[in-house]
């Protein structure tokens, strides 16, 4: 047993293993290929649908069956793959050109899904028909094994025009993705037409023709000067927007209409561009908005804003180019399979690769058409030279036994057992070289074609073979009239099929907003225990601050252009805009803390809440629960950043208290195990925020610092311990740094 074990390196096994599946779904899944565009799933689906007959010009067939019938036949990686693939292929706001014609829904530019394929049907396109699935009898692409060796595939389809540009095409395989975005396909065919006529034409004589992507979404390319050096390496970032129209309204009111959005819009994301516009205006970023209404339909994209009078249109738009998708970028990385391996390819490179496919193509086409004339010159020649001699082929038919004898004779001249009524029609049979194609044709044809209609038909129709033989040998042989042959398909299609471009191509300026500074005002910020907060107009605190002392944890004073400082037990600062926080009524409920914040109720607790501007004017005391303090300057708190490190703290530290240093005081430290120190704040040194600090009091093992007290320096107050009230001047002034004493109750 052990001598049939054979020992590897499990890196090694791992790594060729990996290195497998990665290939595989670079090759065979996830990249499209540069020759026609197309993924293998893709290719698959609409050669079974080619191979069902379900035509442009025939009846619709249920997708369940092309999805099933795929899956069986040549794609056995689930149904899900090749019906979402399928969906893909009819959504004319996904692809320049759709390949599939669907019936029922497939999905819309909003984001739903498509139907189950029960409910859905599905044909080929008219242009997939005529140019990707066309001439697949006449031998132009190799075809392959299925997974199983039980049906035959093509390789590549042969796809007329480069529909890897004029569809695009997007996919994640392993350590690389593609995304190509779609193009005019009349502006592609006439790069095409142009680089066949000079194969030196160099990539920015191409963009003559092609002008940049063409998305069916509409919408504007910003970044005009870009494309070039996007177009020559195939990788780049293409800046989108989407087309705004201005309305004016009755009322003197203004209406923004978005008819065009950018390709990245499309799905989920148009209705977070509505969350983000509505975002704005609860933020007061955009108070100028009335309404915002989505009236898109069939017909096309409309989403309306209504603003109010005299609003700076410009700067409102300038507003959402920045702060919304309405301004998006499209990361282009033309990677394709070429030549059996990916690659990432250039403008001219695709072009150049789709080419000389084309000319792969035609070279196979005319070479099959051109063996089926000679093979049917050479019958048509056998059948008029028999119509010549047909007294002399009965005679042979009459005096024969059997087809052999006859064929024998007809070819070789071998008159053995044949019966003549004379020698000369023997000698003549001896003269007979028919090939044996010819006499077979002359075997089999039947007795009508000795009417004399029939034979000047023949005649007529080997003069037709001439001329096709003609043709063809001159395509074949001569490259000029092949790229003829080539070109005049390609104006065929231009002219079909072409339509007019949807996406503007331009150097747009860049968006700058200019936000309106709000008039500076204090107001009060409130939060509750629950963790909600808000912020209300000073004459609102005024008349309701006896319920907001009540029911509100913190009240703190603020500017409205300010930042509220959340300092929590972990030692971190969270600030908070307070123009972020919702301002509104007394009894509004407010937002949680934690959505406006990177605070986390759920791993950290607030110590203390403050004005960053009330915090630059004095110092704050930091205590911790292992006892150590520090004074730092409030200053040192004006931070723009969303969390800092507030206090550094030492391991399985936490902070317990800040207290805001306005005057001379003295602190009261008490401990778990009832101890308590007194002593003066200005021992305490003034330290960095990222110091740890000194040592207040000394602790025992097991305790630590419960409740931190402050009190003048002669105060007459008590503290609340154990239910018992402790006079403050029961307890000695103290030094920082000492054990403290312990209170019997």
């Amino acid at each position: 047993m052990e001598e049939r074990i054979i020992k590897t390196e499990y890196a090694e096994t791992m790594q060729r293993s990996f290195i497998d599946y990665a290939m595989s779904v670079i090759i065979a899944r996830a990249l499209p290929d540069v020759r026609d565009g197309l993924k293998p799933v893709q290719r698959r689906t609409l050669y079974d649908m080619h191979e069902l007959g379900i035509r442009y010009d025939r009846p619709y067939r249920k997708s369940a069956r092309i999805v099933g019938d795929t899956m069986g036949k040549y794609h056995p990686h689930g149904d899900s793959s090749i019906y979402d693939a399928l969906v893909v292929l009819t959504q004319d706001f996904k692809k320049g050109i759709p390949l599939i014609d669907g019936h029922g829904n497939f999905g819309n530019i909003e984001g739903d899904g498509a139907a189950a394929m029960r409910y859905t049907e599905a044909r080929l396109q008219k242009i997939t028909q005529d140019a990707i699935l066309s001439d697949l009898d006449k031998d132009v692409v190799d075809f392959v094994p299925n997974f199983d060796e039980t049906e035959k595939e093509p390789s590549v389809l042969p796809c007329r025009f480069p529909n890897l540009l004029v569809n695009g095409s997007e996919g994640i395989a392993v350590g690389m993705v593609t995304s190509i975005p779609p193009h005019n396909l009349g502006e592609i065919i006439d790069a095409t037409k142009a680089y066949m006529l000079n194969e030196n034409i160099t990539t920015r004589e191409l963009m003559k023709y092609v002008k940049g992507p063409d998305f069916p979404t509409g919408g504007i390319v910003c970044n005009k000067d870009d494309l070039l050096s996007i177009y020559e390496t195939g990788v780049g970032k293409i800046k989108l927007r989407g087309k705004v129209d201005v309305e004016k309204t009755r009322g003197g009111k203004l209406n923004l209409v978005i008819t065009e959005i950018p390709y990245t819009m499309i799905g989920a994301n148009i209705g977070k561009f509505l969350q983000d516009v509505a975002a704005l205006y609860e933020q007061k970023k955009a108070p100028e908005i009335v309404d915002i209404s989505n009236q898109s339909s069939k017909e096309g994209i409309r989403i309306v804003i209504e603003l109010k009078k005299d609003t700076d249109v410009e700067n409102f738009k300038n507003l959402l180019y920045k702060k919304t998708r309405l301004e998006d970028t499209f990361g282009v990385n033309m990677i394709a399979i070429a030549g059996g391996r990916p690659e990432t390819l250039g403008l001219k490179s695709i072009i150049a690769q789709n080419v000389a496919f084309q000319y792969e193509i035609a070279t196979r086409k005319y070479t099959t058409l051109l063996n089926k004339e000679l093979e049917k010159r050479e019958i048509q020649e056998g059948l008029i030279r028999a119509c010549n001699i047909i007294d002399l082929i009965i005679e042979i038919l009459r005096g024969s036994k059997d087809r052999n004898m006859v064929k024998n004779c007809l070819t070789g001249g071998v008159t053995d057992g044949i019966r003549f009524r004379s020698k000369e029609s023997a000698l003549m049979a001896q003269q007979l070289n028919f090939t044996e194609r010819q006499a077979n044709a002359i075997l089999d044809m039947r007795l009508y074609k000795l009417i004399g209609l029939e034979i000047e038909a023949l005649m007529a129709e080997n003069k037709e073979t001439n001329a096709n033989i003609y043709k063809y040998e001159d395509i074949l042989d001569r490259r000029d009239s092949m790229a003829q042959v080539i070109i005049q398909e390609l104006d065929a299609l231009k002219k079909e099929y072409a339509h007019r471009r949807k996406t503007r191509i331009e150097n747009a300026e860049e968006a700058v907003y200019e936000e309106k500074k709000p008039e500076e005002m204090d107001i009060m910020f409130l939060m509750d225990r629950f963790g909600y907060c808000k912020t209300i107009d000073m004459a609102t605190y005024e008349r309701n601050k006896e319920a907001a002392h009540t029911e509100f944890r913190y009240n703190v004073k603020c500017r409205n252009t300010g930042r509220i400082c959340l300092f929590t037990n972990t030692g971190q600062l969270h600030t908070i805009k307070v123009a972020d926080i919702p301002f509104g009524r007394f009894r509004d409920k407010g937002q949680p803390v934690d959505n406006i914040s990177n605070y986390s109720s759920s791993t950290e607790q607030i110590v203390n809440i403050a004005s960053q501007s009330e915090l630059n004017l004095y110092r704050l005391l930091f205590v911790t629960r292992q006892g150590m303090c520090k004074i730092v300057s409030g200053g040192e708190f004006d931070v723009t950043k969303r969390t800092v490190a507030a206090t550094k703290l030492g391991e399985d530290d936490e902070l317990l208290d800040i207290e805001v240093v306005t005057e001379h005081q003295h602190m009261i430290l008490q401990s778990k195990n009832g101890y308590f120190l007194r002593f003066d704040t200005d021992e305490i040194s003034e330290l960095k925020k990222t110091a740890v600090g000194v040592r207040g009091m000394r602790l025992g093992a097991d305790d630590f610092i419960e409740k931190v007290y402050y009190c003048q320096p002669d105060s007459d107050g008590t503290i609340l311990y154990k239910d018992k009230n402790v006079p403050i001047n029961k307890l000695k002034v103290n030094k920082r740094d000492t054990k403290g004493t312990k209170i019997r109750v």
